[in-house]
Parts: structure tokens; C-alpha cells; sequence
């Protein structure tokens, strides 16, 4: 059960207007109603299930998005911001049934076209979903959120197109140019679990991947560190270090080698046995196998030709997910198939292959 809440006014008394249950309010995307606030008007909510656990900071920044983190601490530090009454820093954690007091803030009216382009996000894949979780099939070319230059990513746009759902954060991510798995919690504790998962090693993540050369082994397990460093330019990146880097661990099995395709190729299975930015395709160039499109660390006298042949992105798809359901405990297995357009850049090679036999 949702639970409603009012704005006050000085003298008026709080009252819920409905039992306590899952945490719900949708402050930031209603700007209308946010730029309306005058002086006079308090918000007073109190802590459900899916804030429970949630520094004050982080909450403040979920529900009064578009309100710069300085202002969020200012106000914390002023004591405008209370809890049960208390001034409280900005580390405070909050719990369940905590009476959060939340001073009039304006935010900035959207700039016409800011709105998440829900209708996009209404022909996204949903491979599976409960009252926990959401696994969608992301299309390669979507970044999963905004940020440097993207207005809005997927999390935004699922969020404008489901009002309905009041609790919707990214389990892990996805590189904007790969496909596939995605996994979104629709509850804090489902999050919580599933992250923990993540860190336990106790979430099989599986990638296709398309590289250049013979690859011979049919099982290879490669550990090299990986370092995140930032280019001149301000562009992340990362590097095999094996000083300063933290470990990553890769396991590759080969299932299919195009041996007549000039140069040859093969096609891999990736397991992750840790999630570190860039890993595979790090790893891969490191090997001496460049993944196939990849714009970053790949060849890119290669990817032209790649292009040419009818690949004009990179070949890495988020395959199969394999987990415990973070509240029931019970198996899940997932897989999403390989989009068309890679899909038909290996059957063209398979029919090089059979015409070289």
C-alpha cells in the first residue's frame, strides 16, 4: 500500500493519509507542483520499506531531483532538513517509520523536449518481471542513464514510463554500446540483495563476444589487474596493471572459430568472474584479440572494414543471467538472443565458412 502525504502549512498538524507501506512519492518529477512551493510550506515524510537503510543525503538527492548536491548539504547543515525532530548529517541512515521534515525547495522548470521519451521505452524488451525486479533487453546505442552529454538513458525514460512504480534503480550497468541483460530493482531490499549477490560472485553474468584471430584454447581463464585512469582529454579509461590495478578475473570458452574469413575470427562465451569497467574488452585487446567494433581499445583500421561487411557496432551482447531471486531465494535464469544485426553478421560468416569448405 502506497502512502500519501500532504503539504503543510505553519499550524497545520501531519497525519498520513493512508497506513504505512511502500515508500512512494514522485516530488521531483512533479516540477508544476515543485515550483509552486512558497515559504510557507513543509513537507513531512515518513520512511517506508524502500528508504529504510538510505543515507539522508542520497534520499534527499532521489526525491528532490534536480536540486544541486550543494544545496541538499547546505540545507542539512542549516538543521532545515530534520529527522524525528533532530538535526542529523548527512551520513545518517534512515529506518523504518522515521519522520523526515523537508524545507520548500525550488527547483528549475524543465527545459522544453527534457521530458524522458517514455515511448521508447514502451517497445524495450522485458525478458522478466515480478514485484521485485524488471530484466529488460537493452538495444545496443542506449546509454543506461544520463549524464555527459545524454539527457536522458534508460533508467530515466522507464521511470517516465512507469508513474505507477515509485522505486526503480539500476542493479549493475551496461556499456552504452552494448546489448543485452539488464537487470532494474523495483524495491530497495531487492537491490540490496542483488548487489550483495553481485559482490559474493554469486551472480553468472555470460557474454558473446566476437574477436579477430585463431583462438585454440576451448577454456581459458585469464587474471589481470585493471586500473581506471582518466586521458588528457578527461576520457576514462582502463589499462592492465598489475601494481595498482584491482583484480579481474575472465573466463573464456570458445564456441565457434570462421577460420576462412580473412583475418580469422572466432566467437567466445565471456564469464565474468568480477565486474570491472571495460573488462572483457581490456582483457581481450590485452590477449591480443581485439573485440570485433570496439571503438575504445579495438583496432580501428579493422572496425572499418568490420563496417564495411555489414558490422557497424561493437559485438558484445549481455547473453545469459543466472541468480537467486533476491527475496524468494528462488532460481533465475535468464537469456536474452543475439540482436538481428549480429545475428546476421555470424550467419555470414558461417556461409563463408560452409563456402570454403
Amino acid at each position: 500500500m502506497r502512502v500519501e502525504f500532504a503539504f503543510l502549512t505553519p499550524g497545520e498538524s501531519f497525519f498520513p493519509a493512508g497506513r504505512l507501506g511502500t515508500f512512494c512519492v514522485r516530488i521531483a518529477t512533479n516540477y508544476k507542483r515543485m515550483n509552486g512551493l512558497g515559504k510557507e510550506s513543509v513537507r513531512r515524510v515518513e520512511i517506508g520499506d524502500d528508504a529504510a537503510g538510505q543515507r539522508i543525503d542520497n534520499f534527499l538527492a532521489r526525491i528532490l531531483k534536480g536540486v544541486p548536491k550543494s544545496h541538499l548539504y547546505r540545507i542539512l547543515r542549516s538543521g532545515e532538513v530534520r529527522v524525528n525532530g533532530r538535526r542529523v548529517g548527512p551520513e545518517t541512515r534512515l529506518a523504518r517509520g522515521d519522520a523526515v521534515r523537508i524545507p520548500p525547495v525550488r527547483t528549475a522548470m524543465p527545459q522544453s523536449g527534457a521530458t524522458p521519451p517514455a515511448r521508447t521505452m514502451r517497445a524495450l524488451p522485458v525478458v522478466f518481471e515480478d514485484s521485485a525486479l524488471i530484466a529488460v533487453n537493452k538495444p545496443a546505442g542506449l546509454a543506461v542513464h544520463g549524464g555527459s552529454g545524454i539527457a536522458h538513458g534508460l533508467i530515466e525514460s522507464l521511470r517516465a514510463s512507469r508513474p505507477e512504480d515509485c522505486f526503480l534503480e539500476l542493479v549493475h550497468r551496461l556499456d552504452r554500446d552494448t546489448s543485452g541483460l539488464l537487470l532494474i530493482a523495483k524495491t530497495r531490499p531487492a537491490l540490496t540483495a542483488l548487489h550483495a549477490a553481485l559482490r559474493e560472485g554469486e551472480v553468472d553474468k555470460r557474454y558473446l563476444v566476437l574477436v579477430r584471430g585463431r583462438w585454440r584454447d576451448e577454456k581459458r581463464v585469464v587474471r589481470l589487474a585493471l586500473h581506471k585512469f582518466a586521458t588528457r582529454e578527461g576520457e576514462r579509461r582502463v589499462r592492465v596493471d598489475d601494481e595498482v590495478g584491482r583484480k579481474a578475473i575472465t573466463t573464456f570458452r570458445r564456441r565457434r572459430l570462421f577460420r576462412a574469413h580473412q583475418p580469422p575470427m572466432a566467437l567466445l562465451e565471456a564469464e565474468l568472474g568480477t565486474g570491472r569497467t571495460h573488462q572483457i574488452r581490456v582483457h581481450l585487446a590485452h590477449l591480443g584479440f581485439p573485440l570485433a567494433g570496439d571503438d575504445k581499445y579495438g583496432d580501428f583500421a579493422w572496425n572499418k572494414a568490420l563496417a564495411k561487411e555489414g558490422l557497424a557496432r561493437m559485438f558484445l551482447h549481455a547473453w545469459k543471467l543466472a541468480f537467486r531471486h533476491p527475496l524468494s531465494g528462488s532460481p533465475v535464469a535468464l537469456e536474452a538472443p543475439l540482436p538481428e544485426d549480429l545475428a546476421r553478421y555470424l550467419e555470414s560468416l558461417a556461409d563463408e565458412e560452409a563456402a570454403g569448405a
